[in-house]
């Protein structure tokens, strides 16, 4: 029953990307402007027939279906194209901005998510208590703060208390890990925020219903202590539709970090989805997003498998 709840859900991945990739491509086609006027810009040669040469050559010329057909073929064998303004590969461009991105999300959703358990916790265990009031408008403010606002404030803060510490841009880990952290450490807290306000308030409401169940009275009536009753007994069966919040969390963070990146300065999928736009660099454009929705859609299934692997009642 296990793999085959599985096989059930690879298969609803695949149908997820091939949907993905039509949209992405056709809704890519619709955007005003087009990119062979952009790319001979202002050229005083430019004449009809220097366009049709470059669409042709670009296989722009070609019925959207029949392109469509031609750059799912090839990008079946790994092969997503060319960059339609620099030449190169498509995924060595790709490459170059993922990690930014990539190491932005993975902190963002560490301070968020690993934050959000103890703060739920405290709160559902801090119930009716001035504390848990406290803690309940906060997270409702954080909910409602923009993240590039609160972005553009943090940036503003630091250059006024400190202005020796470098806010903005971004440096490898592999030429300076402590400055690598330390660059990444604002952006990422200014997309955790939200994260965190929204992942504790769920938590608690999943932790207050968990603590009212048979099982937390039968933990009590045999002495267990209420830290273990809520940390231990309560936590486990909470987590559960935490742990699903986390994925849909991951797909915010991925979008939200195309804006956080502009305002920080930090040259990831951001930079380079909105370059790709204003060019209509249609292969570049194409990968990058189906890349950041390949991610959304791999996440989730893994936060899927943890669901049937948290809950034995799924698998049943």
């Amino acid at each position: 029953m296990f793999f085959r709840l599985i096989i059930a859900r690879l298969v609803d991945l695949i149908f997820v990307l091939v949907s993905v990739s039509v949209v992405v491509f056709f809704m890519i086609r619709l955007i005003p402007g087009d990119a062979v006027a952009i790319m001979l810009g202002a050229n005083t040669e430019v004449t009809p027939e220097r366009m049709a040469g470059l669409r042709a050559r670009l296989g722009l010329d070609q019925p959207v279906v029949q392109q469509y057909l031609a750059w799912i073929d090839a990008a079946l064998s790994g092969d997503f194209g060319t960059s339609l303004w620099t030449g190169r590969p498509v995924l060595d461009e790709i490459a170059v901005h993922v990690w930014p991105t990539l190491q932005l999300t993975l902190l963002s959703l560490l301070i968020g998510a690993g934050l959000a358990v103890p703060a739920g916790c405290l709160m559902a265990e801090l119930r009716g208590r001035l504390a848990d009031a406290i803690m309940r408008v906060a997270t409702v403010v954080g909910l409602t703060i923009p993240s590039f606002w609160l972005g553009i404030v943090m940036i503003l803060v630091i250059a006024a208390l400190a202005p020796s510490v470098q806010a903005l841009g971004y440096v490898a880990f592999s030429d300076d890990p402590l400055d690598n952290v330390a660059r990444l450490l604002l952006p990422a807290v200014t997309l955790a925020l939200p994260i965190l306000a929204n992942l504790s308030r769920l938590l608690r409401s999943a932790m207050l219903d968990a603590l009212t169940q048979d099982y937390i009275r039968t933990a009590r009536a045999k002495g267990a202590t209420e830290r273990s009753v809520v940390y231990v007994h309560a936590l486990r069966n909470a987590l559960i539709p935490f742990v699903t919040s986390v994925g849909i969390m991951t797909g915010y963070l991925l979008g939200g970090a195309i804006v956080v990146e502009q305002v920080f300065a930090i040259p990831g999928l951001g930079r380079l989805i909105l370059g790709a736009i204003a060019e209509r660099n249609y292969p570049l454009l194409q990968a990058t997003i189906l890349l950041v929705t390949c991610g959304f859609v791999v996440v989730n299934f893994v936060v899927d498998m943890l669901y049937l692997a948290i809950d034995p009642r799924v698998r049943a």
